[in-house]
């Protein structure tokens, strides 16, 4: 694999290196909590109190960046479902000015989760796709907006460095370039983020399959079922050494795990019809969070809201990107060009698709839900009822091998790691 073709022409801070503290992963603010939560917190509260809903409208607008390109994106229909499909990209950000150096001294903010939400056209299915922070890749020129300063194209560099070239709007843009999808909507998060969310939603269970204690990330809880939220979540998430095989692929598949039962939690009653929790994580998200300027208007974020909130739980896929270690880039990944492109022609097609039996990511184990139906996935016409006969029969989608993930809908525990 080739070396850097091009340095970026500026760089403030010098090469972007992990600092003297070997940090874990900032965690990646949760999918549904901009895509689901946001939106449907904001609709939601919005009957409260006018003064609250402009208060969090001017904060979230404040902090707002440019993702376009200087292109103009149509408005989303006032209250009503987006039209079509649409992509949302959140980061989780482990360098923020406001988190100090409680986690670690760095010298640039890394990108280091990097999650690509897509909703089909007919708003039935939604993939969830998770990028390995360390995965090598061609970076695209890009211009900071709120700068106006270029950095030149790169051969070949981990995913994790395109935010120090150019903040949410150059990652927006490598992960399109990567991709081929056009993203509209982007956010990005930090560890006060995840914090704030959790604790806003009241909490989230996870699974062990053994207890895990793991000094570097802080975690700490007992096999079975746990209800976390604050640093413990934050911990959770951010832990590697602890879980699977000890690597970013393991954590990504905790962070599933995590993105999954936030999702059930979400679609709870219990959640979305308490104001007080819906206020609290409209609070917390205007607070925390980094929305491109696409997504700073009540419209927009309501609109993605009922644009999700129907989406079945079996039919919200959450996967890895498909990557593999390679010797030229000891300790990074590569991608699996031909799983990730059929991954992606699906996509692209809005073509539901199921993953293989075992496909679950490294470090999670699937887990039996009594109180959850496994869906019939074929259709077929009922010969006994003669005005059935012309009904259509619907196959059950393709299988992708070679992707790993889950469902939102799958119970999944997390694997110890002993070393």
């Amino acid at each position: 694999m080739s070396e850097i073709d091009a340095r970026p022409r500026r760089h403030a801070s010098g090469p972007v290196r992990h600092g003297r503290l070997h940090t874990p992963s900032a965690v990646g603010l949760v999918v549904k909590s901009l895509a689901v939560a946001l939106a449907v917190v904001l609709v939601s509260v919005s009957g409260v109190a006018a003064y609250a809903i402009t208060n969090l409208a001017q904060q979230v607008n404040e902090n707002a960046v440019d993702i376009s390109g200087g292109e103009v994106i149509a408005a989303p229909p006032v209250l009503g479902a987006f039209e079509g499909g649409f992509n949302l990209l959140v980061i989780g950000t482990d360098n923020d000015p406001n988190q100090g150096d409680t986690y670690g001294e760095r010298d640039a903010t890394l990108n280091d989760v990097n999650i690509l939400l897509h909703v089909s056209a007919d708003h039935k299915n939604a993939v969830v796709v998770s990028f390995p922070r360390d995965l090598v890749i061609a970076h695209p020129e890009c211009t900071d907006p709120q700068t106006g300063e270029t950095y030149d194209a790169m051969s070949a560099q981990p995913l994790n460095e395109a935010f120090s070239r150019g903040g949410l709007a150059c990652v927006n843009t490598t992960i399109e370039s990567l991709t081929g999808l056009d993203i509209n909507y982007a956010a990005a998060t930090s560890f006060n983020g995840v914090i704030e969310m959790t604790n806003a939603v009241g909490g989230v269970p996870v699974c062990l399959v053994e207890p895990i204690f793991d000094s570097d990330s802080g975690l700490d809880l007992p096999a079975g079922t746990s209800v976390i939220q604050g640093q413990m979540a934050l911990a959770f998430l951010r832990n590697r050494h602890g879980v699977g095989d000890g690597s970013d692929l393991a954590r990504i598949a905790s962070q599933q795990q995590y993105l999954s039962s936030m999702a059930r939690t979400l679609k709870s009653a219990d959640t979305l019809t308490d104001i007080t929790k819906l206020y609290g994580l409209a609070s917390a998200a205007a607070q925390n969070i980094q929305l491109s300027t696409s997504l700073t208007s009540l419209d927009s974020m309501v609109s993605l809201a009922l644009t999700m909130k129907d989406v079945d739980l079996n039919n919200i896929v959450f996967v890895q990107y498909p990557a593999q270690g390679d010797a030229d880039w000891p300790g990074k990944v590569v991608p699996v060009q031909s799983t990730a492109d059929a991954l992606f022609a699906k996509i692209l097609a809005d073509q539901p698709f199921t993953l293989a039996e075992d496909s679950t990511g490294t470090g999670s184990t699937v887990v039996a839900d009594p109180t959850t139906e496994t869906p019939d996935p074929t259709t077929t016409t009922d010969p006994a009822d003669p005005t059935a006969t012309d009904a259509p029969v619907t196959s059950a989608p393709e299988v992708l091998e070679g992707v790993t993930g889950q469902t939102a809908a799958e119970q999944t525990c997390a694997n110890a790691f002993w070393g």
